[in-house]
């Protein structure tokens, strides 16, 4: 490839990405509703036009900016279980990166919940919903199996967690919560050994 067709790709996947993050301030902003091809183009400073070339509609952005969400999320998730080595270690910062940047925020959480209100009315959104919270139990699952003492269903551990987390998630991204990421980190820690324990 010449540096000409480096360029134009670098600059086509630049735009395209410019798209999909005006998209996500625009469904954190506005909600589903108000996330129509003008406020999301005037949001980008592009053209309507522009979005047309990219995506197929705006159906078509507003599944990727899913996508990327929650690619963005997983990788956040995944960054922090790499830096432990411990099985057990690793299975609690799995669960604690949620309590802290840059997955406790607000304007993610206002973004996910646009998403969310969609998921019951859009098959395709509905489609990745699954697929999202699929994939994140499955990781969830495979942390906790790797732990000594784990159950050898780890499904229901899995899905007890995935609740505490979402919970605390939840609180601390709404920006008033009565507890602390410090405090919401020693619950899912409490919570992981006593479950562990009852269902080893």
């Amino acid at each position: 490839m010449n540096h000409r067709q480096a360029y134009t790709r670098e600059s086509a996947d630049t735009r395209r990405d410019a798209l999909i993050a005006a998209c996500a301030r625009v469904l954190a902003q506005h909600g589903a509703q108000g996330a129509s091809v003008r406020v999301i183009c005037t949001e980008a400073g592009v053209s309507p036009g522009l979005l047309r070339h990219y995506f197929d509609g705006i159906e078509a952005l507003i599944t990727d900016t899913y996508c990327a969400t929650g690619a963005r999320v997983a990788d956040a998730l995944l960054a922090a279980v790499d830096a432990e080595t411990d099985p057990r270690a690793r299975l609690l910062a799995f669960i604690t990166a949620s309590f802290r940047a840059p997955i406790a925020d607000p304007e993610l959480l206002a973004t996910w919940l646009a998403f969310w209100s969609l998921s019951r009315t859009n098959p395709a959104i509905g489609a990745i919903h699954d697929e999202i919270y699929a994939d994140n139990r499955r990781d969830m699952e495979r942390l906790i199996a790797a732990c000594p003492g784990a159950p050898a269903d780890p499904r229901l551990a899995a899905i007890a967690l995935t609740a505490l987390v979402d919970g605390l998630w939840l609180e601390l991204s709404l920006g008033n919560a009565p507890f602390t990421p410090e405090e919401a980190e020693q619950l899912a820690e409490k919570w992981l050994c006593a479950l562990l324990a009852d269902l080893h």
